[in-house]
């Protein structure tokens, strides 16, 4: 029987299939879970063409680039790019669901996380929950460009 539905010399039933998965110790989703991979293409967003955002930070004159942005039904993640520079404002109260991950790619700051402070130059990261109020506190070297990636899970979904 095997062979011939492999062979698609015979359709079986999802009761057949069921058994036939039990037998080998194979969830049945399994079967299917590779079905429609060809609907789930990659997004390709080419250097500064990334879709600039509004949020709370542009306000203070930061400049926010999303870099991808098409995410089905629930966003999982928020992955933008930040720019500061002369004009802009220290903010250092942010508050937002999920967990952040940074990473300053060029300038020099000092970043807010709760009551500590962190010193970063280019190169340096830094991860932490988003629901903490953090942010610039001092811009030190400007531009300043980081990138943001913010994770949301089931229960941080917005």
């Amino acid at each position: 029987m095997i062979s011939k539905v492999e062979n698609a010399q015979v359709s079986t039933s999802l009761e057949t299939l069921s058994r036939l998965c039990n037998a080998i110790d194979l969830p049945i989703s399994k079967l299917f879970s590779d079905f429609d991979v060809g609907g789930r293409g990659a997004q390709h967003v080419k250097a500064g063409e990334g879709m600039e955002v509004v949020r709370t930070g542009t306000e203070v004159g930061h400049t926010y680039q999303l870099l991808s942005y098409r995410q089905g039904p629930n966003k999982r993640y928020e992955p933008f790019l930040i720019t500061m520079d002369d004009a802009s404002e220290v903010f250092p109260n942010f508050c937002h669901a999920g967990h952040e991950f940074i990473y300053l790619l060029e300038g020099k700051l000092i970043y807010r996380h709760g009551k500590s402070f962190y010193e970063m130059n280019q190169g340096d990261s830094l991860a932490f929950d988003a629901a903490v109020p953090h942010g610039p506190e001092q811009l030190i070297e400007v531009p300043i460009k980081l990138l943001s990636i913010i994770h949301y899970g089931n229960e941080d979904q917005e």
